[in-house]
């Protein structure tokens, strides 16, 4: 059967989706340019006409996935609710036990991100944007009178840098910590954060 002919956009879009796919099973170092050519059946030429080097099309993958996580974050945090609610909705999501995308290709990405300056602007500029957002609906909270936070700029970096190392223990090493027992610290750390007892956190929305 012939392949639908693509519009540039389209292409690029079907690209990415691959590298995506294949960074997560192989791994950054050991995914190739034939890889993601061979998983949509086309050239190497093609791959390369879009991303010319293996490292664009690596960094444009994980901005692909960076936007697509972004999205989900921006639709949690505009919800019209409260800043507690939606608050701990982006956490549990972002957390390693919610439903936020593969962590591993995280990972893979924090790693590499070392030794290549392309993959560390997306990465440094999604934890950027992460924060930022964490931090503007902690400010809402502690304007409405929800909850306490005196710095809600380094509450949103402690989160972070809690939530990302739980990540590295639940993929990295299965079975280091249980995931109920994760959940319960990042509730904790949440409700420390903001003043509140744990209940509050975990009490059923009415």
């Amino acid at each position: 059967m012939a392949r639908v002919r693509l519009s540039v956009a389209e292409r690029r879009e079907e690209l990415l989706r691959a590298a995506v796919e294949q960074i997560e099973a192989r791994g950054v170092a050991a995914v190739r340019i034939a890889d993601v050519a061979s998983a949509l059946g086309v050239s190497n030429a093609l791959v390369l006409y879009h991303f010319s080097t293996k490292e664009k099309l690596v960094a444009a993958a994980f901005t692909h996935a960076a936007e697509d996580d972004l999205a989900h974050l921006r639709k949690l945090l505009g919800r019209r609710t409260t800043a507690l609610r939606r608050l701990r909705a982006a956490v549990r999501w972002y957390a390693p036990t919610g439903q936020a995308k593969g962590w591993r290709l995280w990972i893979e990405g924090w790693a590499v991100a070392l030794r290549e300056p392309a993959l560390r602007d997306v990465t440094r500029n999604l934890d950027s944007q992460w924060k930022a957002a964490i931090t503007e609906v902690i400010a809402q909270g502690v304007a409405a009178g929800e909850f306490r936070c005196p710095d809600p700029n380094g509450t949103a970096l402690r989160l972070t840098a809690l939530l990302d190392g739980l990540a590295v223990q639940l993929t990295s090493y299965a079975g280091a910590v249980p995931r109920s027992r994760a959940q319960q610290w990042v509730d904790e750390a949440l409700a420390r954060e903001l003043g509140l007892d744990r209940e509050a956190l975990t009490a059923p929305e009415r």
